[in-house]
């Protein structure tokens, strides 16, 4: 197995190792020997091959000593924690000074593009979603990663950094086969529900006599549209609390764009068979010929206003209008992702696992007295449209990224920081704080085989192969930061009942194939958009693949499996990918 290999490279900076670690003159053994003490006892290696990482650390941060980096990351519980914590154990450790910065999403994505447009230098690294994939590969202001590490950054990069050890590096590498960003972090978009009370008799009775099929975990969106009308129609209360089926959010608010990008049409069905995204259609209803984006309208080829993606809208107003909290339709991303802790939500089709520390406070009614939840995360159910071999959800994969006009030596100062947070003597306990897994080490781990059951089926997840099915926004997407708000901003026009589904998706199809044409004729070098013409809808419709024509039956009869039996499910999920 590639993480029990650690001997191996360890060899290739032995010598140093040993004189850096028996010599009192390196204060910087001792810094990583209290460090690993007190806060890396969770690891993988052993207590020995941490001081043997950290030794490298010490040695090849030497000629950078005088620098301060300047690093900064979105607001989720991973990044505080690098902020806080490691941030200031990598100082003491390597004598090497990190300002991290915490900020908004939107910002980082604001900073970043900045910084490539001046081509001047404002941060040394960036934690930048995968998002941004095709963005960074195309643009030429992003640092191969690859080549870097085989290059100018060699003396820098870690011996056991391990990169196929990383779950998340086929997000991350670009079509040319390398790797433009470092994973950071990961989590996932999953299906919610409260277990104890799916699992209580009587509700089971009466939900099997009026549906006439199992109340257990919905494989399917006709299923989780039952169980939402279910408790919120005739269950209305439970233990003194008026209960809902269903949460969402639908405030005017960029974070909205977020629930329909992160990947709401790939559920429903919208784009085309292939993995890590739709080929040649991805869940960004754009399609891809040869590299370039051809378009995203059913005419020029896409499906981002085809009936699959009409249906994936109406859905979400629907169900959000009658089966989700009256004040759920002014949240935003955030305020809503507290709300189910409050303990009147049955479940969830769009829920983050970044949330899940957050629910298993032993002071919340979602919670058992030991911490241990009420609730459990299960595959999302699929709609209409989808097919075996579509990926079905999305993956938030925040990654280094540094930009070309960060001086080279800035730049290299700010890799060992990177290498070091994500290193296997810190992944670890980072992975117990933040609950984002990067590793197959860590996944794999005694140690998270111990406390799985406190995350109401996390651990299973990441050790499932499904974990490629739910995967980030891809390559056919040209310019991430350019493009992103047609979602939001055209979504809400249906939530607020300005225009019809079919209206905003037509809308926004055709905004968006203006946008792309923006980017061929503003000179993007590679990969560049290249606009087919417009024909009529039935061309496209007629032919195999996304976009589909509409279907005879968009609610089939619902189908749901025992939990269980839906953790075996997300093994079997990917096994028939083109």
């Amino acid at each position: 197995m590639r993480w029990a290999s650690f001997g191996r490279e360890s060899l290739l900076f032995g010598l140093t190792i040993n004189f850096l670690f028996y010599s009192h003159a390196n204060a910087g053994i001792d810094e990583a020997n209290y460090w690993i003490n007190k806060e890396f006892g969770q690891s993988t290696l052993t207590h020995e091959q941490k001081l043997q990482e950290m030794a490298w650390f010490i040695e090849a941060a030497k000629p950078y000593q005088n620098m301060t980096i300047r690093v900064v990351s979105e607001r989720i519980d991973t990044h505080w924690y690098e902020a806080n914590t490691l941030a200031k154990a990598f100082e003491d450790i390597t004598g090497l000074k990190v300002i991290h910065e915490i900020t908004g999403e939107d910002d980082v994505v604001k900073k970043i593009s900045t910084q490539a447009e001046l081509d001047y230098s404002i941060y040394d690294a960036y934690i930048n979603d995968s998002d941004l994939i095709g963005t960074h590969y195309r643009s030429g202001k992003v640092v191969s990663l690859s080549d870097f590490m085989a290059k100018e950054g060699k003396d820098v990069t870690l011996p056991t950094l391990d990169i196929e050890d990383f779950i998340g590096i086929q997000f991350t590498t670009a079509p040319d086969g390398k790797l433009y960003q470092l994973p950071d972090q990961q989590f996932a978009n999953l299906y919610w529900y409260r277990h104890d009370w799916f699992t209580r008799p009587e509700l089971k009775q009466k939900f099997k006599k009026i549906y006439g099929y199992e109340l257990n975990v919905p494989q399917n969106w006709s299923a989780y549209e039952d169980i939402a009308e279910f408790f919120t129609v005739h269950v209305k209360e439970l233990d003194g609390k008026k209960v809902y089926g269903h949460m969402d959010y639908g405030k005017y608010d960029p974070s909205l764009g977020w629930r329909f990008s992160d990947a709401w049409l790939s559920m429903a069905g919208a784009g085309d068979k292939g993995l890590p995204n739709g080929r040649p259609v991805d869940e960004w209803g754009i399609r891809v010929e040869n590299c370039h984006p051809v378009g995203a309208s059913v005419e020029k080829g896409g499906a981002l206003n085809s009936p699959a993606a009409v249906y994936a809208i109406r859905k979400y107003v629907e169900w959000l209008k009658q089966y989700a909290p009256p004040k759920s339709y002014s949240m935003n991303f955030t305020e809503a992702g507290a709300l189910p802790g409050q303990g009147n939500i049955a479940q969830q089709i769009f829920w983050y696992t970044a949330f899940t520390a957050s629910l298993t406070s032993p002071d919340l009614p979602v919670a058992n007295a030991d911490g241990t939840p009420k609730w459990r995360m299960a595959p999302s159910p699929r709609g209409a449209y989808w097919q075996q071999g579509m990926k079905l959800g999305y993956q938030d994969v925040g990654a280094w990224t540094f930009l070309t006009s960060t001086p080279l030596e800035r730049r290299k100062a700010a890799w060992l920081y990177a290498q070091f947070v994500v290193s296997k003597t810190v992944s670890l306990r980072k992975t117990l704080v933040g609950l984002t897994p990067i590793r197959f080490s860590d996944i794999h781990s005694n140690v998270l085989t111990q406390v799985a059951h406190k995350y109401g089926g996390l651990i299973e997840f990441y050790r499932s192969s499904a974990r490629n099915v739910w995967t980030p926004t891809g390559t056919n997407v040209p310019d991430y930061p350019k493009l992103a708000d047609l979602w939001w901003k055209n979504i809400a026009l249906v939530s607020n009942d300005e225009l019809t589904p079919q209206q905003a998706m037509n809308k926004m199809a055709s905004e968006m194939d203006g946008r792309l044409q923006k980017l061929a004729e503003d000179g993007q070098q590679l990969c560049e958009p290249k606009l087919n013409k417009s024909r009529e809808p039935s061309y496209w419709l007629a032919r195999p693949g996304a976009p589909k024509p509409v279907l005879d039956e968009e609610k089939p009869p619902g189908i749901t499996l025992s939990y269980q039996e839906s953790l075996k499910a997300w093994d079997e999920i990917d096994q028939v990918t083109p």
